[in-house]
């Protein structure tokens, strides 16, 4: 019924519409970060390993204007004789990151190999299992909590524990010991930090992440602590950006929702590279910089439609140590790199990333979308128009972004063909913005009261946002 009256609407009320191409008027006025108030994070992880130094990308940081930044505390890199903690190298870090108004979110991860039982400092490595090792990780997360009190709010517990048990048959009871006991910690120096925990690497499969998520619901229950967690983090990569969350975000929510645990979710890692078959995660396809920028966007649109607070791995490519399971150059930075870890330039990515940043702040409510038809080409058999509608909180004024998704990026440019239906559509000078390339266009339609149709609407793999001129900077 409703495609019908849609239809019918369409014929009978903008028969009329003007067949003319849209024309572009300017590009969009990206924002930096002093005059955004997003909650979206892009990772600076792996400095506990001296992948990527900090010191040579932080510059680009203010520009990109995303608010938070992940990174790893290093236990091993602060703890290097028993006892003894040298955060000069954090400090460095969390107070350039507080000077230039980003919040940073500390992920407390990977073991210390001084202690026997203590883990290691590379992925999967194991988390500490012994009594020596595990009194010494609280010390050390004490240590870490009082000294960046009203710098650090909020905080990661573990990176991928799922993988452990999955691969190395660890007890998941043991990492949620280890979580409670952890956020105990936190919330005794820092009442007010707020908690993630787990940043699970494959919610998919789900008899691993219940088999984390079953116990800590029931033993945050039987002590009256669901207080001490906010919020559970997953990863998951995929070729097609929404699936990350279609397929591990839904996952998650059903699994939290079976273990009846009241706690929302955040995407809390997840990237594209820029070059294929490099190795790694998503390494098996043929990547460019074109379709690594359009798979970040996509899945970060993606995630805030579906109401998932969302973040973008990672900041810089990072040059891998020999010894972790990952041996080569991880090319999911959105800045290129030398081997000296200092940046050569900023990819097609970070741009289109900074055009998300600057329309974000007006897509505050996702709204229903049922008043809403898109007629586009099919590119192949799981291709499809994916669209959200969200509103201004400010203005009420609404936008609706889409793009062509159900399939991995490829190398296209923007067409004008698509045709859209909008009913009670709060908007009144329409404009469309090319999230990938910035470029900003007057949008032909015709309109019936809040009624709304556009013919010739630029469409392709990547975000079109429709909105109201007088919600966006024209440069």
């Amino acid at each position: 019924m409703k495609r019908v009256s849609l239809c019918l609407l369409a014929l009978a009320i903008f028969a009329s519409c003007a067949e003319r191409s849209p024309q572009q008027i300017g590009t969009l006025r990206q924002k930096t970060l002093s005059e955004v108030q997003n909650d979206l994070a892009i990772g600076c992880e792996t400095l506990d390993r001296d992948y990527a130094d900090y010191q040579k990308y932080k510059e680009y940081l203010e520009p990109l204007g995303m608010r938070y930044i992940r990174l790893q505390a290093g236990w091993a890199k602060t703890e290097k004789a028993k006892g003894v903690y040298d955060f000069a190298w954090l400090d460095t870090i969390i107070d350039d990151a507080v000077s230039r108004g980003l919040e940073p979110w500390v992920e407390l991860s990977y073991g210390n190999p001084i202690y026997p039982g203590g883990g290691t400092i590379f992925l999967n490595g194991g988390w500490p299992t012994s009594k020596v090792a595990i009194d010494a990780w609280l010390r050390w997360t004490k240590a870490s909590v009082e000294r960046y009190k009203g710098k650090v709010h909020q905080w990661e517990i573990w990176n991928e524990p799922d993988n452990t048990v999955r691969y190395n048959n660890a007890d998941p009871k043991s990492i949620v010991d280890l979580t409670i006991a952890t956020a105990r910690v936190i919330k005794s120096v820092d009442p007010d930090a707020k908690i993630a925990a787990f940043g699970l690497a494959v919610p998919r499969y789900e008899v691993y992440a219940e088999a984390i998520i079953s116990d800590l619901a029931a033993k945050l229950k039987a002590n009256n602590e669901e207080h001490l967690i906010d919020w559970i983090t997953y990863h998951g990569y995929h070729y097609v950006p929404e699936d990350t969350y279609f397929i591990d975000g839904v996952a998650l929510r059903n699994v939290i929702e079976r273990c009846d645990l009241d706690i929302a979710i955040w995407q809390g890692e997840s990237g594209a590279p820029s070059a294929g078959y490099m190795g790694g995660a998503l390494a098996e396809y043929s990547w460019t910089e074109q379709t690594q920028a359009k798979w970040d966007v996509r899945k970060m649109m993606n995630d805030h439609g579906n109401g998932v607070r969302t973040s973008i791995f990672s900041i810089a490519d990072m040059n891998y140590g020999t010894k972790d399971e990952i041996k080569i150059k991880n090319l999911k930075g959105i800045l290129a790199t030398r081997a000296s870890n200092k940046v050569s330039r900023p990819k097609i990515a970070y741009h289109a990333i900074r055009n998300f940043v600057s329309v974000f702040d007006n897509l505050d409510k996702v709204c229903d979308k049922s008043g809403i038809e898109v007629s586009a080409p099919i590119y192949n058999a799981n291709s499809k128009p994916l669209y959200y509608l969200f509103e201004d909180d400010e203005t009420a004024l609404q936008s609706l972004v889409v793009w062509r998704g159900g399939e991995v990026p490829i190398y296209c440019e923007c067409e004008n063909c698509a045709e859209i239906v909008i009913e009670n559509f709060n908007c009144n000078e329409p404009v469309c913005v090319d999230i990938l390339t910035g470029v900003v266009y007057e949008l032909p339609h015709r309109k019936l009261g809040k009624n709304f149709k556009f013919k010739n609407t630029p469409y392709y793999d990547s975000p079109i946002v429709i909105c109201d001129r007088s919600l966006i900077g024209v440069e």
